[in-house]
């Protein structure tokens, strides 16, 4: 039985949705390397206002607008030295008729409501400093200019008042989510689980032993592996060979432990397609997909965990999970679409009309070059740099057009 690609994209979303609505979640410190690109599982509000309290953005003096209301060039005012406020230190009180040199990130003295910078101080220096319980401050500055109140004073809680939502559930964690939950106070989150996915490589002529006849590496699982990590997914692997029933009995026992297994290879119309020998019976549904490559397509579901059947090829592998796995994926891990762009093509191009055809392609010199689509092709998958969509209906492309290409391998 034959398929859209839509129709099947469609199934594996049934399929998926609630495999990923059933993880559970998990407490991790906010500031932990393995809160990054997780999941929150509920809101969060702030603890503390951002920022936590009124401070200067500038190295200057904290002063009161009003003692420098009358200053100018021809006239300037000079005021005595309070103490100095440096970041860390806690709020001093600004006496009556004096300045106070005030430190980036420190605290607004009490009676201060305007910083001017050091720079517009007629020196453009500060002078000896003395901080508070340090000794007796002296000395002066002037100035030439008046300041208005609240200039260069960041007020607490200007960015985020405390209480406020920093993040809603289903937010990913990103580094600069990460700062703003710790500059709000929350020092754990409550995440999602990662996805636990099997990776299953399945024929006997797979091995690492590259001198025997018949035999080949088995490069589909680093690859895969390598690909799912992308995606925040704890994966691992297992090889199996053409044995139904040992198959059976493998998954059986594998399904108790992750969310989600890949199969690779064994869903064909030969005579040893393993996968599609031992799913079938338990439910698995296997159908032709009207894509190239990638054709051959399947999925089943155990009881305990959801099964994902991809063709053996590794172009069609691997087409398969950013077809299929990649989109569900992105929506389930908040993560961006890939890059797309238009380039005009640098040769004719051909298409089976009755298949949406995916075709590795090439960006060189502001055209898009296409690759042969073979499945077997693993060296032009590594080097291609765009995916191109050709649907249903489209036989012939020819050199000159506009085409959309999709970022890949970046």
């Amino acid at each position: 039985m034959t398929c859209t690609l839509e129709n099947h994209q469609a199934e594996l979303v049934a399929l998926l949705s609630p495999v990923f609505a059933s993880l559970d979640s998990e407490v991790l410190p906010t500031d932990s390397p393995e809160a990054a690109d997780r999941i929150l599982s509920e809101d969060l509000y702030a603890q503390l206002p951002i920022p936590a309290f009124t401070n200067s953005q500038m190295d200057g003096y904290a002063a009161r607008s009003a003692d420098l209301a009358t200053a100018t060039a021809a006239s300037p005012v000079t005021l005595p030295l309070g103490f100095t406020a440096a970041a860390g230190d806690q709020q001093i009180t600004l006496a009556e008729g004096t300045v106070s040199p005030v430190m980036t990130g420190a605290m607004i003295p009490l009676g201060a409501d305007t910083v001017i910078p050091v720079e517009e101080s007629v020196t453009g220096t500060f002078p000896e400093l003395v901080r508070a319980n340090q000794g007796t401050p002296s000395g002066q500055a002037t100035f030439t200019a008046p300041s208005e109140p609240g200039r260069f004073i960041r007020p607490v809680g200007v960015d985020l008042e405390a209480g406020a939502l920093v993040a809603k559930a289903g937010t990913r964690l990103t580094p600069t989510m990460i700062a703003a939950l710790v500059s709000s106070g929350l020092r754990e989150v409550c995440v999602r689980r990662d996805l636990k996915v099997a990776v299953c490589t399945t024929g006997d002529e797979l091995s690492d032993d590259q001198r025997s006849e018949g035999q080949i590496p088995d490069s589909n699982s680093p690859m895969l592996v390598a690909w799912l990590r992308r995606y925040q997914v704890q994966v691992r692997t297992l090889q199996l060979p053409d044995d139904p029933q040992g198959f059976a009995l493998a998954i059986d026992a594998l399904q108790e432990q992750v969310d989600l297994i890949l199969t690779v290879g064994g869903i064909s119309a030969g005579a040893y397609e393993v996968v599609r020998q031992a799913l079938s019976p338990l439910g698995g549904s296997f159908h032709h997909v009207a894509i190239q490559p990638g054709g051959p397509q399947g999925f089943a579901q155990l009881p305990q965990a959801a099964v994902l059947c991809f063709p053996g090829n590794p172009v069609s592998a691997l087409l398969s999970a950013e077809l299929f796995l990649a989109p569900l994926l992105r929506t389930f891990n908040v993560l961006p679409e890939p890059v797309s762009q238009h380039y005009p093509l640098a040769a004719n191009v051909s298409s089976p009309e009755h298949k949406h055809q995916v075709r590795r392609a090439v960006i060189r010199e502001g055209q898009v070059e296409i690759l042969d689509p073979g499945s077997h092709l693993v060296h032009d998958l590594a080097r291609a740099d765009a995916l191109v969509h050709i649907p249903v209906g489209v036989s012939q492309l020819t050199a000159g057009q506009q085409i959309e290409t999709w970022s890949m391998n970046v």
